[in-house]
């Protein structure tokens, strides 16, 4: 089957927000301020719709196989994740009163994969490299010269995809105090 790759628009916030809460995990309660998985749902639909941060769809893609979505992909420049964060930690305040400090996710040289999962209806079906690909794409369209990602460490399977698309385990990496690997192509 064909997949499709296309540039994600507000309306997809439906699909694209569980998608992207599954693959952050607990990461999206530091981001949205929130306690339980309903409420950083509804904190991630809010910042999806809006185009600031990181989570927005104006850096959110969409695979299709058939016109049906099948996956998403969150990709930016190293150097827009300063102001991302800044606008989501701004935002964050204004909200909750909360002020943090985002850990930085990627170098400022990096196009960025910040999110990358499929729909549990299509995964093993090439999805993920097609996303792969894609983010490859866009880099190198904008004169990328390096991609990268972070893993948590004990993701094997996921780890496996990455490596089998060319990337390497570069470095330790330690977000909101969970270890993971940074992973980076060189393209």
């Amino acid at each position: 089957m064909k997949t499709f790759v296309r540039k994600a628009v507000p309306g997809d916030a439906s699909f694209s927000v569980p998608l992207i809460l599954e693959a952050i995990g607990d990461i999206a309660y530091r981001l949205t301020g929130e306690t339980n998985k309903q409420a950083a749902e509804t904190a991630l639909m809010k910042l999806f719709i809006r185009s600031d941060n990181r989570h927005s769809y104006r850096y959110t893609y969409i695979a299709e196989q058939s016109g049906t979505p099948a996956g998403i992909l969150v990709l930016y420049f190293g150097t827009d994740a300063i102001e991302l964060d800044l606008n989501l930690s701004s935002w964050l305040n204004e909200k909750k009163g909360i002020r943090i400090t985002l850990d930085r996710e990627a170098h400022l040289d990096e196009w960025y994969i910040d999110t990358v999962c499929v729909h549990p209806d299509f995964r093993g079906s090439g999805i993920g490299t097609a996303l792969l690909t894609y983010a490859e794409y866009i880099a190198a369209e904008h004169g990328g010269s390096k991609l990268s990602l972070n893993v948590e460490t004990k993701k094997e399977a996921a780890i496996r995809l990455y490596e089998r698309n060319g990337f390497s385990i570069t470095q330790p990496w330690t977000i909101i105090g969970e270890s993971f690997h940074h992973m980076v192509k060189y393209l």
